[in-house]
């Protein structure tokens, strides 16, 4: 069937470990260049080159180039949904035949508090949506969310605009399965602005060469003062 020869290749382009490891490193949202993107596959930089136009073509990347330089990052935030559902079902697990797991026990630093491209994920992220949820601030539905009226009066006592401005096609909020905790965070335009917001009021900090987030001491006061989230 013509239909599942894209799906066959995008499963090709992620199956590749190289490759998957240097997808990952972009999951975070940032643009890194190739030699940084070699690092993080384990590959040599000829064979990085070959991975990343490959993955170039297949369109799960994009390039830019700025000087003499070119910054590789994820195409969309539909390609990091995608690769986030992966991880949720490579992570699953029979639990009759635990030595047969396919991925590594996740480290706790990640499990705490991480970025899923451009949004908060682990138990932040997942205790950040459980909260504006139960506070009637967001509704959310299977495959996307709203703002309550009293959610955009919250938005802007927390300093975010109700509305970006210019044109997107992103939608303003929709659950994001969470790989570590199997339960939704929150992503699309609300989870950018929350993200980006936390890290204005010094509440997080990103951890060097990871997608894992410190929570700083101001943090730890922030989220338990405006979201009642214990995190020491």
């Amino acid at each position: 069937m013509s239909a599942g020869l894209p799906i066959s290749e995008i499963g090709a382009l992620v199956g590749d470990p190289g490759r998957a490891n240097m997808l990952s490193a972009l999951f975070d949202g940032r643009a890194l260049t190739a030699s940084e993107l070699a690092w993080s596959g384990g590959v040599a930089a000829s064979t990085a080159s070959e991975h990343l136009a490959k993955l170039v073509a297949g369109g799960l990347i994009s390039v830019a180039k700025q000087g003499r330089h070119r910054y590789f990052r994820l195409a969309s935030p539909e390609i990091a949904r995608m690769l986030e559902s992966m991880m949720v079902v490579a992570n699953n697990a029979d639990p009759a035949e635990p030595r047969r797991r396919a991925t590594p026990r996740i480290a706790p630093n990640l499990r705490r508090a991480r970025t899923c491209y451009d949004h908060l994920a682990g138990q932040l992220g997942v205790g950040i949506a459980d909260r504006l949820v139960a506070q009637d601030i967001v509704v959310l539905g299977d495959e996307a969310g709203e703002l309550t009226q009293s959610g955009l009066a919250w938005l802007e006592r927390f300093g975010i605009a109700a509305e970006p401005s210019g044109r997107t096609r992103r939608l303003l909020c929709r659950p994001c399965l969470d790989w570590s905790e199997r339960r939704p965070h929150l992503a699309g335009r609300l989870g950018a602005a929350l993200c980006r917001r936390c890290g204005e009021l010094g509440w997080i900090e990103r951890e060097r060469d990871s997608r894992a987030v410190l929570v700083t001491p101001s943090g730890l006061r922030g989220f338990a003062e405006v979201f009642g989230l214990s995190l020491a």
